[in-house]
């Protein structure tokens, strides 16, 4: 029997997340990306607490665009979170999702606000 797309995704994402893990010292970038909104997360996994976050649906966030420049700016504002919590640099988590269009933008705008992969 076939899997279904969203299986296909689960299944990438644990094989992914058998590799990488977050620190407080290096964390996680976690992206999600639904059909109308994106989010990232920075996560420490050692003490399973949330650094920062942002997404398309919060007011700083400049949502006007196409959702591919709406992601790039997602990107830019995690990184400016990141940066203000004194973090440099982090490991990306694609969640399953293919790195292409809407992740790609958004790890193009964290690293172009100054975040190291």
């Amino acid at each position: 029997m076939a899997l279904s797309k969203l299986e296909k995704r689960i299944r990438i994402k644990r094989r992914v997340r058998g590799k990488i893990s977050g620190s407080s010292e290096l964390p996680r970038l976690s992206v999600y990306k639904s059909n109308k909104e994106i989010y990232a997360q920075l996560i420490d996994d050692k003490s399973g607490k949330t650094l920062a976050s942002a997404s398309s649906r919060e007011k700083g966030v400049d949502a006007k665009g196409t959702k591919t420049e709406i992601s790039a700016a997602v990107g830019k504002a995690i990184a400016a979170k990141a940066i203000a919590a004194g973090i440099e640099n982090i490991v990306f988590d694609r969640n399953g999702f293919v790195y292409h269009g809407r992740v790609k933008a958004l790890a193009d705008g964290a690293r172009e606000a100054g975040l190291k992969f």
